[in-house]
């Protein structure tokens, strides 16, 4: 069995199963599912899942966090679901706000190539780090090859985004793919050399769209554009394409399809894009570019203050993908890019609040996940921290959003720049040294982190004050020493009487159970468990006390005189024993690992009734105390709880 197979299989399970899952792709932490119907998710026992951090639902997608190791969860994900890689296709643009269809179109593009932009970019900064070290040349073939790494995907990006793009306008990938490279045909993007430099006329001279036509396509003008490392024009005509190859597909015979509609999809497709739409959409980017630049001019300050102050809510929500194409657009056009980069400030504030914690803290898990989540901040990786820790404590949280203004505004007011795309993290500072080789803006970004740095450590320290154990709010995991009695060296020397899982399936904390009767623990303390399968196994020997006629609950009194309380589920009473089957009669005489009750879990799950089990011993109060395991999961029979005479 993989390292993650069964946590998949309680995602899958808990976002409603494979059928209502249209289509799942991830980014860095998160699982970004297209679910048909939300209100199937059971987002209380995902959010309380071992391996999971929370639930987020924005910009049309159920997002599952699950942290670093995402892909390998995804890997184990996708083969449950029956999807092909391709699986992002089978979702509907055309459901949902206008405002979720555009950050789920932006993401779905944009998420697949993420991870090697950040390695490319990475590479490329290295290599320019090192020329300006000297410790080689720019001239030398060392150079030559790292640059070539570096610079491969971001010279024929229109390759890459033609094919993501195909992918979530349900074009054919190769048809994307295609179209890409066409926009990056040598000839096409030096037209001016092959018409001998020499232009023909210059349409909308005197305006920012000022452009040169060096030849036309059967009269009609084609606009001079270098397509190469640009990312909206290709995304456009790959979606007018999508709509081209779907009207062609209506009416082409099934028996020449194969090859009549792409053909027939790029002679229709591709004219269109060089003459029209790639040109309409590249002077779309140059607006946007002016704009973004206006309004940051009006006040540079200001402007980085309220990207660092609010980038990490915007993460939260997953909406920062709606800057993205912002962020690539300003490098493309401008060479640069000094709108969002502010939040870069962020990153560091964040793992400085988790490090500031670690001192403050004393509970033994939030120091185990604070250095491990310290270290993923420095390398640019912050969701981990701000789910696992800031968001619980809450005012770690508030303090790293201020201390993240506070570096933004230092950032925008001396024009901290990013030259180019990739890394994350520390290993941004390579993208950060100007074009020229001059330090000056590489300077700033290191200040600045220290600044954020500095301030959210000392700020944590002064102001973060952690609570007493019972009053502190977060999940089970993350305040399992706090919320799990140990049995002292004095509590050992007592009886112990042991009662064990009468189910297999993940161990929950009573008070986590969705019901407040059971939950307070005025019924019995004890645990619940989330059953994996419909058998209940008696937990002692002893005798049944009570069985209910709709035998969804029974009672045992165990030898030792331990009365036990199993409820098979919440509120399934009212099922009136359909999908029960009971093996015993109350009286009966059961020994341990007996079977006593079967149960159809997806049918009382179909039925909308939760499944979760408490196990509870009704007269706790009779013993010195109960204590659960410290197990996440039990098979039957194993141990769930001592109870202490």
């Amino acid at each position: 069995m993989g390292k993650y197979e069964t946590l998949a299989k309680e995602i899958v399970k808990n976002v409603g199963g494979k059928e209502n899952v249209s289509s799942l792709v991830h980014c860095i932490t998160r699982l970004r599912f297209k679910l048909k119907d939300e209100s199937k998710a059971k987002d209380d026992v995902l959010k309380n899942m071992d391996g999971v951090v929370t639930v987020m639902k924005s910009g049309g997608q159920y997002q599952v966090v699950i942290g670093n190791h995402v892909p390998d969860v995804f890997a184990e994900v996708m083969p449950l679901l029956g999807l092909a890689e391709e699986a992002g296709q089978e979702e509907d643009p055309e459901k949902g706000s206008l405002f979720n269809r555009a950050i789920d179109t932006i993401s779905g593009i944009f998420q697949p190539i993420l991870g090697i932009m950040a390695a490319c970019g990475m590479v490329k900064g290295l290599n320019a780090l090192f020329v300006a070290l000297g410790l080689y040349s720019d001239a030398c073939g060392g150079y030559l090859i790292l640059n070539a790494i570096g610079d491969g995907l971001f010279n024929f990006m229109p390759l890459f985004l033609g094919y993501t793009a195909a992918k979530k306008f349900k074009l054919k990938p190769m048809l994307g793919l295609v179209i890409g490279a066409i926009m990056c045909y040598p000839t096409i993007q030096n037209s001016a050399l092959s018409a001998g430099g020499n232009a023909l006329y210059t349409l909308f001279g005197g305006t920012m769209f000022a452009s040169k036509v060096y030849t036309d396509f059967f009269g009609i003008p084609l606009i001079g554009m270098d397509y190469t490392g640009t990312v909206i024009p290709v995304i456009f005509v790959v979606y007018f394409a999508s709509k081209c190859e779907k009207f062609f597909n209506k009416f082409i015979p099934d028996l020449v399809k194969f090859f009549f509609v792409p053909m027939l999809t790029l002679l229709v497709a591709i004219p269109a894009g060089l003459l029209v739409i790639g040109p309409l959409a590249t002077f779309g980017s140059t607006v946007i570019a002016e704009a973004v630049m206006t309004v940051r001019n009006f006040s540079p300050m200001l402007a980085g203050a309220i990207v660092g102050l609010t980038w990490q809510i915007l993460v939260i929500f997953g909406l920062h993908w709606g800057f993205i194409p912002v962020y690539i657009n300003n490098i493309m056009t401008n060479g640069f890019d000094n709108v969002m980069m502010p939040f870069f400030a962020c990153t560091f504030a964040t793992s400085a609040v988790v490090l500031g914690v670690f001192f403050k803290t004393k509970n033994k898990q939030i120091k185990e996940m604070a250095i491990p989540n310290f270290i993923s901040g420095i390398f640019g990786v912050t969701e981990p921290a701000i789910y696992g820790i800031l968001l619980p404590l809450k005012k770690p949280f508030i303090i790293s959003c201020i201390v993240g203004g506070i570096g933004g505004g230092f950032y925008g007011a001396f024009n901290f720049r990013k030259f180019m795309m990739g890394g994350m993290g520390i290993f941004e500072f390579p993208a950060m040294i100007e074009p020229d080789g001059s330090m000056g803006n590489l300077i700033v970004a290191v200040v600045g982190v220290i600044i954020s740095m500095v301030l959210g450590f000392a700020a944590t320290m002064i102001f973060y004050k952690e609570k007493e154990p019972a009053a502190v709010q977060g999940t089970e995991e993350q305040y399992k020493d706090q919320l799990e009695p140990e049995i002292t060296g004095q509590e050992k020397m007592m009886k112990q009487l042991e009662i064990a899982s009468p189910i297999k399936g993940r161990v929950l904390k009573l008070e986590s159970v969705k019901d407040a009767a059971f939950a307070s623990g005025v019924l019995g303390k004890g645990a619940a468990i989330l059953p994996e399968e419909g058998k209940v196994y008696a937990p002692a020997s002893g005798v049944v006390s009570a069985l209910f006629p709709t035998l969804h609950a029974l009672g045992i009194e165990t030898d030792d005189g331990v009365q036990i309380l199993i409820h098979i589920g919440l509120d399934t009473v009212q099922l009136n024993g359909e999908g029960f089957e009971a093996m015993i009669k109350q009286g009966d005489r059961i020994e341990k690992g007996q079977l006593l009750i079967t149960f159809d879990k997806e049918f009382i799950e179909s039925k909308g009734y939760c499944v979760e089990t408490p196990v509870l011993v009704s007269n706790s109060d009779d013993f010195l105390d109960v204590v659960e395991t410290r197990e996440e999961y039990a098979d039957a029979g194993d141990l769930l709880l001592n109870v202490l005479k």
